[in-house]
């Protein structure tokens, strides 16, 4: 049986059924976090039912439809990957992911999804990989976005759960958008180090404030937590440099984000290279972005560069500088 090192503790293998009475004390751990997510964890309560759905897969593994992978941290199981539909003839398949509290906050799930999308892409020839996620599953479509992945749209009172009827947001990524390992390689490490996780996590912080999607609020006073207090934000959109302090930034921000002008925004990573010398660090950011501003739907991308300070309280980001380029109405 194969095993993939995600990093120095962490390892990827198939999740076969059996396994079940391991997978179930996993699932009673994660059901807080997973329960309202995952449609199979709210039926995972025996062994019986462990060994069903597991057993499930197998069946799906054996006729090339789908697939599940545990993720395993220092010996125990803490999450996993799956290819929840695997459609070789039209080439379009569909991942998702699960994680214990235990398993976060460590790139885990990031690098075991790119493990996936490879091997579709590059070992199988398919076209297009999709990620279906529930529009309040903020830490899913995270996820989603670290992959590089662009929404595709909302699909409105999908399914119920629990007696309420959820929205489901569709997000996937094109074999011609996904880049080569060699290329990702040169630009972010393999296995992150504790500086490099906590970057990471500074960096998704910023850049989750600015999300309003499904009707969530945003939260850009975590901004002032991130930064140093005498930090600064320049805009180099434009003719000349627009020079902000913490709050000259966040106010204006959180009030557009908030009083109807700009809806449905979210902005994510899709390529990132972080240096790391001694107390001090840099990165540099590609990144996208997608909203609705006066009623029209917009697309955009662009750069940022990011400065980080080692200070007593942790790291800090210290400055940061970005540019975007023109926004663009999707095709």
């Amino acid at each position: 049986m194969f095993t993939i090192a995600l990093d120095d503790h962490a390892r990827l293998r198939p999740l076969e059924p059996w396994q079940a009475p391991e997978f179930l004390a996993h699932i009673d751990r994660a059901r807080p976090l997973v329960d309202p997510w995952i449609p199979w964890a709210s039926l995972t309560t025996d062994l019986a039912s462990a060994r069903s759905t597991l057993q499930r897969y197998a069946d799906l593994s054996s006729s090339d439809s789908g697939r599940i992978y545990g993720i395993w941290l220092d010996g125990v199981l803490v999450g996993g990957v799956m290819f929840t539909r695997f459609d070789a003839s039209s080439g379009v398949c569909e991942i998702g992911c699960w994680l214990e509290e235990a398993g976060q906050g460590r790139g885990l799930v990031t690098r075991a999804c790119r493990t996936l999308i490879d091997w579709a892409f590059t070992e199988r020839g398919m076209s297009r990989v999709e990620w279906w996620v529930a529009s309040g599953n903020t830490r899913s479509i995270a996820a989603a976005r670290r992959l590089g992945m662009t929404r595709d749209g909302v699909l409105r009172q999908r399914y119920p759960h629990r007696g309420v009827r959820h929205d489901s947001e569709v997000w996937s990524v094109l074999a011609q958008e996904w880049p080569p390992a060699e290329a990702r390689s040169a630009s972010e490490p393999t296995h992150a180090s504790g500086d490099q996780a906590e970057i990471d996590r500074l960096m998704g912080l910023f850049m989750d404030s600015f999300t309003n999607t499904g009707g969530r609020r945003p939260d850009l006073e975590i901004i002032r937590e991130l930064f140093v207090p005498e930090g600064r934000i320049i805009s180099n959109t434009g003719d000349d440099p627009v020079i902000m302090d913490l709050d000259a930034f966040v106010e204006p921000r959180q009030k557009m984000l908030t009083d109807g002008t700009l809806t449905e925004f979210s902005e994510w990573e899709v390529h990132r290279r972080t240096e790391i010398f001694g107390s001090v660090a840099h990165r540099f950011t590609e990144y996208r972005k997608s909203g609705v501003r006066d009623g029209a739907h917009f697309e955009g991308h662009g750069h940022k560069t990011t400065q980080f300070l080692r200070t007593p309280a942790g790291w800090r980001m210290s400055s940061m500088a970005w540019e975007d380029e023109p926004d663009r109405l999707p095709e």
